[in-house]
């Protein structure tokens, strides 16, 4: 069992500007994505760039690396409940929290580009359970559940010894979770671009390095603007860690196309994805691979960046960047490519049948899911404002007393 933690912990404190000015943006953002939700509703998905063919546009991208970023956000608190490296007990509770707000603005993006959101109770209420989606509904739900009680175990001394069991059971529930995102599109064999049981270890590897890109740089910035400490100690052993993790699932990536060079039926769609396909081919080899993966590991990695804030910043940021136009080519490329209706056989009709489909993304979708970031980022800066979230100091000190005493190199 876990033991009490020590910690301390504090809001907040004061109402400066900046603060004020950051929450008024992000109210702004946030109110422009549920603006951008009611016009498409209103004038219809005309105005976006989706059709019959492109049904899961702009927002599904941001909705989905945001729903398997929050289970990667859950990870630090998991390394210190599950595994018991208490070096990053101090930011479990705020793993917690970034996770919640994480899923709640992906949800709310998924929820609002689902083009009658006002049915929502008829998707939950009549499910097909041989559906992938009908169990996501209660992976999705059940998750923010389970992270309540985990977070009220850490929150509450009187309870920090069943952090352990909560913690596990919320890392198993994290792990179901984006088995479940993943297997949407795995379990989809009509496409030749989706179909591919390595999906889910692929978007639980993706999780794990998009969630702790994202803390990073909470972390980092949260610390920098309210004054308190923060050591090299804990920022390195997370710099480790996202190396480890791009790593992962640049590997996870590159055995999927691999596995897919070998099947003649997926040889089409590789062409296209890797040579062919203009905007997605760009997106994977730049946004994906180079920026996404080789020149974040070079920063975390070479000794003349891997020691300042600054290059550990860059190169989460671009984790992100990168994260997103994964996500981008997997989604929109994976309905780009045609479906193979007759294996063998060249089909064309007046209803694009056989044809590449063109997929514009159009403001009111891209706004959509801003509002989405927003809405997690004004969840995440109001808890740290108002609960004992934010370890009042993460010192090298603060979170490996005893290193700090014997002198031990982080």
């Amino acid at each position: 069992m876990a033991g009490v933690d020590k910690t301390t912990y504090k809001e907040i404190a004061g109402n400066g500007g900046d603060y004020l000015s950051l929450i008024g943006w992000l109210g702004v953002f946030a109110a422009a994505g549920i603006g951008s939700a009611f016009y498409m509703e209103t004038k219809g998905h005309i105005v976006s760039g989706m059709t019959n063919q492109i049904v899961w546009g702009m927002p599904h991208v941001f909705a989905v690396f945001l729903i398997i970023a929050a289970s990667g956000a859950l990870n630090i608190a998991s390394m210190s409940s599950v595994f018991g490296k208490k070096i990053y007990k101090p930011l479990g509770r705020l793993s917690a929290i970034m996770a919640i707000a994480l899923l709640a603005g992906g949800l709310m993006v998924l929820v609002l580009d689902l083009g009658r959101p006002d049915r929502l109770d008829v998707a939950m209420l009549k499910q097909n359970f041989k559906s992938i989606f009908a169990w996501n509904i209660y992976l999705y739900s059940g998750f923010f559940g389970v992270v309540i009680v985990y977070l009220w175990m850490m929150m509450e001394r009187r309870f920090n010894k069943y952090s352990t069991i909560a913690g596990t059971f919320a890392f198993i529930w994290r792990l179901a979770l984006t088995t479940g995102t993943g297997s949407i599109f795995g379990f989809l064999m009509a496409r030749p671009g989706y179909d591919a049981a390595i999906m889910a270890p692929m978007f639980i590897a993706m999780s794990f390095a998009f969630g702790l890109a994202i803390k990073i740089l909470f972390v980092t910035s949260a610390y920098r603007a309210t004054k308190r400490p923060l050591g090299d100690k804990l920022l390195f052993k997370m710099r480790n860690l996202l190396g480890i993790f791009i790593a992962a699932a640049l590997y996870f990536s590159v055995a999927h196309h691999l596995t897919n060079l070998y099947a003649a039926e997926h040889s089409g769609v590789e062409r296209f994805i890797l040579l062919d396909g203009g905007i997605y081919t760009m997106l994977f080899w730049v946004g994906q691979i180079l920026l996404g993966a080789i020149i974040p590991m070079t920063l975390l990695f070479h000794p003349a960046t891997n020691k300042s804030c600054q290059g550990i910043n860059a190169a989460s940021m671009l984790v992100i960047l990168g994260g997103i136009a994964q996500v981008y080519v997997i989604i929109i490329g994976g309905q780009a490519y045609p479906l193979e209706m007759f294996p063998g056989f060249e089909v064309t009709s007046s209803f694009f049948d056989g044809s590449v489909h063109h997929y514009a993304p159009t403001l009111p979708e891209i706004v959509l899911g801003l509002g989405g970031i927003s809405v997690a980022l004004l969840i995440m800066s109001i808890a740290v404002k108002y609960l004992p979230i934010l370890p009042a100091s993460l010192s090298d000190a603060a979170v490996d007393p005893a290193d700090a005493a014997t002198g031990k190199d982080a």
